[in-house]
């Protein structure tokens, strides 16, 4: 990407269209169900192809590639695994033990704040938002359902949880790609970070304990299920915090969840095969918005979108304040337009470090800025994969999540507060 291209504001059009069906449609309809997205999605992609130049053969290979793009082919492996591993691990009971064990061990008064500590942590060691949303979400909304509680809230505080860890951890994609493209150690980036994002944390944590939005009570269940169902669980985050490929991960879990049930009798051998398949065709709808949103972001690429805004973002940057405030809107609009924080840091990442390099802003600081404010961005997109998982996994709408988004809203906050105050002051050096 050259900073010397003005872009084209034209090639923005699919996106406005893409949330103008979705959101302001269901927005105006009073319903989040009554607009599917992967209708505003096909209307946006029929936009984005359709208002080329090139001839039809050309744009259409081109919005393919998009959709077919390695890290979208790798999305949608992980989303078909999950579907399985999570259909497989209910069906033999994983999910009622582990709920029931965690409804005897945390009080009613803690559930909430329990729920994003256990989030945070889980994120924090496999570097991964979307491995920790497959983890827990099927566990909050089952949790959901035996309290009363509002499904959308419990699943918020998961999202918000995974995206804390997402953004700290030193495996994380995120903290590599922002650290490659300033130069600096994640070692530093982590310690400038944690000072931005740990007051967020600490207040979304509070909100939990002192306010809740549903009054939970329950009582302790009888684990019908063996203790050792929770097995696949514990697998999955074991091999997860050491490193291991997420795809390897959840096809242990799978094989893991099939072999126990089986041994214990909780699940026959048809039983397993039929859930799977089932938790697989769950996740339809999510692959092809996955697949839609590639290939018309690519498009969007392709005529300029990213390019405009970059230049317009850019060409007024007269101090460190506006300096570090062009970064932050740089990251957050690539966001938008790529719905992957991974690859919206590595877009802007050199444009980044020129404007860092121009007002003496350190890489340290600059990574972090790059990271945390992509992660906000990223934990409120309703075509974002964390949040299209969870949804996914829950089955109800990714926009219903998007109100009960506390912690990704207050990092932004803090994080914007951190560029007005300009601390912390040590990593302007």
């Amino acid at each position: 990407m050259q900073t010397q291209s003005r872009g084209n504001i034209v090639a923005l059009l699919p996106l406005v269209v893409f949330l103008g069906i979705y959101l302001i449609g269901s927005i105006i309809a009073g319903d989040f169900y009554k607009i599917p997205i992967t209708i505003a999605g096909m209307v946006a992609s029929i936009v984005a192809v359709g208002m080329t130049r090139r001839p039809m053969a050309e744009s259409v290979g081109d919005y393919s590639r998009g959709a077919t793009d390695h890290n979208i082919m790798l999305m949608i492996w992980i989303f078909v695994l999950a579907g399985a591993f999570a259909a497989s691990t209910k069906a033999m009971g994983a999910v009622d033990a582990t709920v029931a064990l965690t409804l005897r061990v945390v009080p009613e008064q803690f559930l909430p704040a329990g729920i994003f500590i256990a989030a945070c942590f889980t994120s924090i060691s496999i570097g991964t938002s979307v491995g920790t949303i497959v983890a827990l979400t099927p566990i909050a909304s089952a949790i959901a359902t035996q309290t009363g509680c509002s499904a959308p809230w419990l699943i918020a505080i998961v999202v918000g949880g995974a995206l804390f860890g997402d953004n700290l951890s030193f495996i994380s994609d995120t903290t590599i790609a922002a650290t490659r493209t300033q130069g600096c150690s994640m070692r530093d980036k982590f310690r400038t970070n944690v000072k931005i994002v740990t007051p967020a944390a600490i207040i979304t944590l509070l909100i939990y304990i002192f306010t809740q939005q549903d009054v939970i009570t329950y009582s302790a269940t009888d684990v019908t299920s063996p203790w050792y169902t929770i097995l696949p669980y514990l697998l999955v985050l074991i091999l997860s915090a050491i490193g291991t490929n997420v795809l390897i991960v959840l096809t242990l879990g799978i094989l893991s969840s099939g072999i126990i049930g089986l041994a214990c009798g909780q699940i026959s051998l048809l039983d397993w095969f039929s859930t799977m398949g089932e938790g697989i065709d769950s996740m339809g709808q999510l692959i092809i918005i996955t697949m839609m949103a590639g290939g018309m972001l690519e498009m969007i690429r392709i005529n300029g979108g990213i390019d405009y805004i970059i230049s317009r973002l850019t060409s007024r940057v007269n101090s460190r304040r506006a300096a570090e405030g062009s970064i932050a809107a740089l990251v957050m609009f690539a966001d938008i337009c790529t719905a992957n924080n991974t690859v919206a840091i590595i877009s802007v990442g050199s444009i980044a470090r020129q404007i860092a390099d121009r007002f003496g802003i350190s890489a340290r600081r600059t990574a972090s800025l790059l990271d945390t404010f992509s992660c906000c961005i990223q934990g409120v997109l309703p075509y974002g994969a964390q949040l299209l998982m969870a949804a996914g996994l829950a089955s109800i709408s990714p926009v219903e999540i998007i109100p009960h988004l506390y912690y990704p809203m207050i990092m932004g906050g803090c994080a914007l507060i951190a560029i007005i105050l300009q601390w912390p002051r040590y990593d302007q050096k």
